[in-house]
């Protein structure tokens, strides 16, 4: 049973989402503002934590900034709907998705079964499961991402994304398939969260040996990881 804790400050909201993501089997906490939820969250194990970014308090935002500092347990962003800024600020702190208020608990529901797939390592090892590009390694069985020697610190949904792209390698891959593989959905008109997902990769793998970005957008047709 994965284990959620949900801050937000509406009392009855987290009432009856507790009740509902209760009956599809997860174990709900809830708090109601931020110092608490840094507090809960630090103290116990979480499989996900749910944000909302206006709390009394500490804010989503300063939350989410200051578990980044300490770990990488998913986090999925309540937003105020149609509130761009928010939902980008969010994704750029490392939040693994956003969904807009109020929303629709089945639709909840998805994006959290989505999340949790996308964190779970594999339960035994298995052969071939090391992928090299040029100096990234990446190791699916501990969903560890090397640069050289060194171990990149990556949200659960980043690996998704950046293993998709290395084994397209030298490949451009539709930003509707790299929805679809790396956040189990299919990608909204308006949604970004997939662009802030690649941003953030270019900045933690930074440039090739060469000096040229390794992942390169496509226009019109998605993006690719350049094979130097």
């Amino acid at each position: 049973m994965a284990k959620l804790l949900i801050a937000d400050d509406d009392v009855d909201l987290c009432a009856l989402l507790q009740s509902y993501l209760g009956a599809e089997g997860f174990d709900v906490h809830a708090v109601h503002d931020g110092d608490a939820a840094l507090e809960r969250a630090s103290a116990q194990a979480y499989d996900l934590v749910i944000l909302d970014v206006m709390m009394p308090g500490l804010d989503g935002f300063a939350v989410l900034r200051q578990l980044r500092r300490r770990q990488l347990t998913p986090v999925l962003m309540l937003t105020a709907r149609g509130d761009d800024s928010d939902s980008i600020t969010g994704l750029e702190l490392g939040a693994d998705d956003y969904l807009g208020k109020p929303c629709n608990p089945q639709v909840l529901v998805a994006r959290i079964r989505a999340i949790l797939r996308r964190a779970e390592a594999p339960a035994e090892p298995a052969p071939a499961q090391q992928l090299t590009v040029g100096d990234i390694g990446l190791n699916r069985n501990s969903r560890k991402l090397y640069k050289g020697d060194a171990a990149l610190e990556l949200t659960s949904t980043e690996f998704s994304v950046i293993e998709v792209l290395l084994r397209k390698a030298g490949e451009v891959v539709a930003k509707d398939q790299l929805s679809r593989e790396a956040l189990g959905r299919e990608l909204g008109r308006y949604d970004r969260a997939l662009d802030m997902h690649i941003s953030n990769l270019r900045h933690k793998l930074g440039p090739l040996p060469d000096g040229g970005e390794r992942i390169v957008t496509v226009r019109g047709s998605g993006y690719q990881y350049v094979i130097a």
